[in-house]
C-alpha cells in the first residue's frame, strides 16, 4: 500500500492540478503524505513540510541538470528557497518561456495548425502535446505519440533547453532542501551513468511508473539494480506517481520508507 506520494506535479509547470487540490485529493486517495515537485518551479509561501487536509504536504521541486552523458532529473524535498535558487528558477522559467514559443512555431508549422496556445512562465512539452490531442485537424489522440513523432528529444520540433550544470544544481539543491534525490533512473538513455551520480545524493526514487522508460527496460533486473545502488550508499528510497494528470498513489513509498525520509526533512 502506498504510504506517501512523492511525485506530483500542477498547474505551476506542466501538470494538471491545481496546488491547493494536491493534499485534498491525496486525502481521497488515501494518502498520509505527498509532495509537490513542479518542474524548475518552487511554490509560494509554502513551508518545507506542513498539514493541508489532514495529509503531510511536502515541498518539492524537480530540477533537470546537465550532466557529461546526458541532461537528467534531481528531486528536492522539505524547499526552503535560496536567493541564489531563486535567482537561477527565474533564469530557467524565462529559458522555458522561449524555447515553448519556439516549439509551438515549430509544431503549427509542421502540422500547418494554430494550436491556440501562447507560450507563458512555467509552459512545458506536454502543455503543447496536449494542445495538439485536443486540436480537431490532427491525426494525435495520445499524449505519447506526440512526443514520440513531433516534440521528444529526437523529434523535427523539438528544442533544446538551457539547463543548469550538474555540480551547480547539486548546491543549489543541497543549500535549499533537506534531501536531494535522483529522479526515476530507468527512464534516462544511460541508466547506470546516471546511477552512478548517486553517491553524492541523498536518495534515489526507487518506485515509478516506468511506463515510457527510455533506457533500460523496466524488468525485476533494473529494479535490482536501483535497490542495490540505494543499499551500496545507503541512501533513501523515494518514489510518486510523477502525476501530471489528477491520479495519485500509483507508486510511492511506504510508511517505513517515509518515516526515513521525514526524519531527515
Amino acid at each position: 500500500m502506498v504510504y506517501a506520494d512523492l511525485h506530483v506535479h500542477t498547474t505551476r509547470s506542466d501538470g494538471t492540478f491545481d496546488p491547493a487540490a494536491v493534499a485534498p485529493a491525496a486525502a481521497d486517495a488515501g494518502l498520509n503524505a505527498v509532495a509537490i515537485t513542479d518542474h524548475d518551479r518552487v511554490q509560494p509561501d509554502l513551508p518545507p513540510v506542513t498539514t493541508r487536509a489532514g495529509v503531510e504536504l511536502v515541498h518539492g521541486i524537480e530540477l533537470r541538470v546537465e550532466t557529461p552523458e546526458e541532461q537528467i532529473d534531481l528531486l528536492g524535498y522539505g524547499v526552503t528557497p535560496t536567493d541564489a535558487l531563486t535567482d537561477e528558477l527565474e533564469r530557467l522559467q524565462r529559458d522555458r518561456e522561449t524555447r515553448g514559443r519556439r516549439i509551438i512555431e515549430n509544431v503549427e508549422a509542421h502540422l500547418d495548425v494554430d494550436l491556440g496556445i501562447e507560450a507563458r512562465e512555467g509552459i512545458g512539452r506536454p502543455h503543447i502535446a496536449r494542445a495538439v490531442v485536443d486540436h480537431p485537424d490532427t491525426r494525435y489522440d495520445e499524449v505519447s505519440g506526440v512526443f514520440d513523432e513531433l516534440i521528444g528529444d529526437d523529434g523535427p520540433c523539438f528544442v533544446a533547453r538551457d539547463v543548469t550544470g550538474y555540480d551547480e544544481g547539486v548546491r543549489l539543491l543541497r543549500d535549499a532542501c533537506g534531501v536531494v534525490g535522483l529522479a526515476h533512473p530507468l527512464r534516462y538513455d544511460d541508466p547506470a551513468a546516471a546511477l552512478a551520480r548517486a553517491s553524492d545524493l541523498d536518495a534515489v526514487e526507487l518506485h515509478y511508473p516506468y511506463d515510457r522508460p527510455v533506457g533500460e527496460d523496466p524488468t525485476d533486473a533494473g529494479f535490482e539494480r536501483v535497490r542495490e545502488t540505494i543499499e551500496e550508499h545507503d541512501l533513501l528510497a523515494t518514489g510518486g506517481t510523477d502525476a501530471h494528470g489528477t491520479e495519485l498513489a500509483k507508486e510511492g513509498v511506504s510508511e517505513a520508507e517515509y518515516d526515513r525520509l521525514r526524519e531527515r526533512l
